[in-house]
């Protein structure tokens, strides 16, 4: 389960439906242009915070219908209603996804006790493996070196998404944890990740990006540092324009210009102004 995976964005119409058309086709786009070894399905990108059960299995059934065995898939199944996240657990399990993913359990304030017991609850209830997804910022949820060593006592949770800036922690994972996938949630710090030895990395503007992200990840496992710089900058600059006209409104604009029926965002995310889709558009000409 090693490289990269696309955090996979999904096409909803107007009245925040499923575009199951528009979503084929933001799939095969990452597929066949942005050539990614994998895509990382139900994550914050997808939207999935805004949606139905029902909606989520849809999303997973139509992904892996269109991909087969063409790439990796991850199913990210956690929600703060765990009977949800384990019936999402086996329903993509038995579609045949290769591992599942679960964010930390958020909003209230719960102990690691209890993050360790939901960890559990979820992937002990199917034959499969679990990436557990860490983005403290969007969370609140902080865990240690020795509170993950505790979660990995669990032989079926295999490795962790790292959305976090804290580069001490993850350079003491790499080394203490040798043996478990850690990947990259940061796009922007995606050479530095790579440097201190991650495995592979999940990354909304992959979507888009995926070709440059290619470039930074393999010349940097290759020593070419200097290379990757250059790459990384010419990205930041990209996904600076990017976060300030609207993050995910952005990115789909930029895949409607490419030709990719992206649709819209689900509410409460607004649309973008006209000024907004131009700049989208102007945007889109940087990107490979």
């Amino acid at each position: 389960m090693k490289g990269l995976f696309t955090a996979l964005m999904v096409s909803y119409d107007q009245d925040g439906n499923i575009n199951e058309k528009g979503l084929r086709e933001i799939i095969r786009y990452n597929v066949d242009v942005n050539k990614v070894d994998g895509l990382y399905v139900n994550g914050s990108t997808g939207e999935n915070f805004m949606i139905s059960t029902e909606e989520k299995k849809e999303i997973f059934r139509i992904t892996k219908d269109e991909v087969k065995d063409q790439v990796q898939l991850i199913a990210q199944v956690g929600s703060v209603n765990v009977k949800e996240a384990i019936e999402l657990a086996k329903y993509a399990t038995d579609l045949g996804y290769g591992a599942l993913s679960a964010v930390t359990p958020f909003y209230y304030k719960f102990d690691f006790e209890e993050i360790k017991q939901y960890y559990n609850s979820i992937i002990n209830a199917v034959d499969n493996k679990m990436i557990i997804y860490s983005i403290p910022f969007l969370t609140g949820v902080n865990m240690s070196l020795s509170q993950f060593e505790e979660l990995f006592e669990n032989e079926k949770i295999i490795g962790v998404k790292f959305t976090a800036g804290d580069f001490y922690l993850l350079e003491r994972m790499r080394k203490t944890f040798p043996d478990k996938l850690i990947y990259a949630g940061f796009d922007e710090m995606l050479l530095s990740a790579t440097v201190l030895g991650v495995d592979g990395a999940i990354g909304s503007t992959f979507n888009v990006n995926g070709k440059r992200a290619r470039q930074i990840f393999e010349l940097a496992q290759q020593g070419k540092i200097e290379e990757a710089r250059a790459i990384q900058h010419v990205t930041n600059d990209l996904i600076t324009a990017v976060l300030d006209n609207g993050l995910y409104q952005t990115l789909k604009e930029i895949l409607k210009d490419k030709g990719v029926d992206a649709g819209y965002c689900r509410q409460p995310m607004k649309e973008l102004s006209s000024e907004k889709i131009a700049v989208a558009k102007e945007i889109s000409n940087l990107f490979l």
